[in-house]
């Protein structure tokens, strides 16, 4: 039996090493704090860092290593594994890069363990020897899972396993070209005392998967739990150590998820998918844009569109602003999908420049869709949204908004202005409001571009006031 690891409890906040836990760090005086590591060898480290170079040392413990140029490396772009699930292949750059380690996180119940093993499925359809790895769920209940995909994912290799040892030893004695672990924080390793889905297990476990996945070109697949804040749980080095994440957002009440690449060395980061949930698993929506905007209302008040950009994808999305009496004291400011401190600043602005008063109208905001609006270019979308609501008057369902709202009520441009009006035209829209410095020279056929330069010249050519 192979001697066990030596261990040594490290402080996150400064470094330092203690030989057993404590509640506070001796060095930084940190609480909580201590996390148990695989301890390093100080006597190598230090050998190799003697080592001259060109020169071999046995009696040190190491060797040269060999230095080839970066001419000679081979690419791996053109052997990306296609799944045939197009949404998830535009997520990842184009297809899975043989090796690499993606990390999916989400809430619970919102279908990561439904979306990797259709992954999985379409993976060994197509002669991609797969294992799925589950941690928390028993064989019978991923079968059940399994049957409501109609049998794609049946041919999938299964392993009820939670030591690390056992997982890798498995997944070596096979050829296999991806491995699903169902979940990263349900893994432990036997070198470490802690719990699993602690700090120290969590980040030793992936740094070995990852290890695994370039050492044998296999590309590993991580469910990742998050915490009450939204991000992925245990160390913030855990997003660090691997190629690519993804998130999986959605609301539970509403049948469509959007994956999204938060960080992705393979290519183009913020890039989204979207599927719809159904009793067969996740389906891929091409058209987000007219997922979002098929529910509109003809002729309602408070309602307006604007173009948002996730990653190089431009996608149509549908504000709705309702101002109504408030019925006490302070009225209230709500908003879903919008930023609330930008909401309160356009509230400023709009009392300020266009001499609309909010001071006793409860204000409420909602991006339609669950999709969260996290860049300025849909300021003048809510702008209008909520002018409409006050005014009561609607805007034209085929009109669109574009432009970040300044403090002094001027419409400002916003970016790739090319791509959104290209998107709003294929989705029937015929006109466009942006700031007149944004202009493009040439515009879309079919949709007519009026340039505006503040809050005022909006309203007056919409509402008239």
């Amino acid at each position: 039996m192979s001697p066990k690891a030596k261990t040594v409890y490290r402080c996150t906040n400064c470094g330092a090493d203690h030989p057993k836990w404590a509640g506070r760090c001796d060095v930084c005086n940190e609480w909580n704090s201590l996390v148990e590591e695989m301890a390093t060898s100080r006597a190598s480290a230090t050998a190799s860092g003697r080592r001259v170079a060109g020169q071999k040392s046995m009696s040190e413990g190491g060797s040269v290593a060999p230095t080839p140029r970066l001419r000679d490396v081979k690419s791996s772009q053109g052997r990306r594994l296609k799944t045939g699930i197009k949404e998830f292949d535009f997520v990842l750059g184009g297809g899975i890069v043989p090796g690499s380690m993606v990390l999916v996180g989400g809430e619970p119940g919102i279908g990561k363990s439904t979306l990797l093993l259709q992954v999985a499925g379409k993976l060994q359809e197509l002669g991609h020897s797969t294992l799925y790895v589950s941690g928390e769920e028993s064989a019978l209940q991923v079968k059940l899972r399994a049957e409501r995909l109609h049998g794609s994912a049946e041919d999938v290799s299964l392993l009820n396993e939670t030591l690390l040892e056992t997982i890798l030893a498995t997944a070596g004695s096979q050829q296999l070209d991806a491995i699903v672990v169902d979940s990263i924080q349900t893994v432990f390793t036997s070198d470490l005392e802690g719990a699993p889905g602690n700090v120290g297990q969590v980040r030793e476990c992936a740094a070995r998967l990852m290890r695994f996945a370039k050492e044998t070109e296999t590309t590993v697949f991580a469910v990742g739990h998050v915490t009450k804040g939204g991000g992925i749980a245990g160390p913030k080095t855990l997003e660090h150590i691997v190629d690519t994440v993804l998130y999986f957002e959605g609301e539970g009440m509403l049948e469509h998820r959007i994956l999204r690449a938060t960080k992705n060395r393979f290519g183009s980061v913020d890039e989204i998918g979207v599927f719809r949930m159904t009793e067969e698993g996740l389906i891929a929506v091409e058209n987000p844009s007219e997922l979002f905007l098929g529910d509109r209302l003809n002729d309602s008040s408070g309602s307006a569109v604007t173009a948002l950009l996730e990653g190089s994808r431009p996608v149509l999305i549908e504000v709705q602003g309702l101002a109504a009496k408030a019925g006490y004291g302070t009225p209230q400011r709500v908003s879903t999908g919008y930023d609330g401190r930008r909401l309160a600043l356009l509230l400023a602005v709009l009392d300020k420049r266009a001499g609309l008063s909010f001071s006793q109208l409860d204000v409420f905001l909602n991006v339609v869709g669950g999709v969260r609006m996290q860049e300025p270019a849909g300021d003048l979308a809510v702008a209008s949204a909520l002018a409409s609501s006050v005014y009561d008057r609607p805007v034209a369902n085929s009109s669109i908004f574009l432009g970040e709202v300044g403090l002094g009520g001027e419409i400002r441009p916003v970016s790739q202005a090319e791509r959104r009006l290209g998107e709003a035209a294929k989705m029937g829209m015929t006109t466009a409001y942006m700031a007149e410095r944004g202009i493009p020279k040439r515009g879309p056929r079919g949709l007519e571009i009026v340039g505006v330069r503040t809050i005022n010249d909006l309203f007056r050519q919409l509402f008239h006031a």
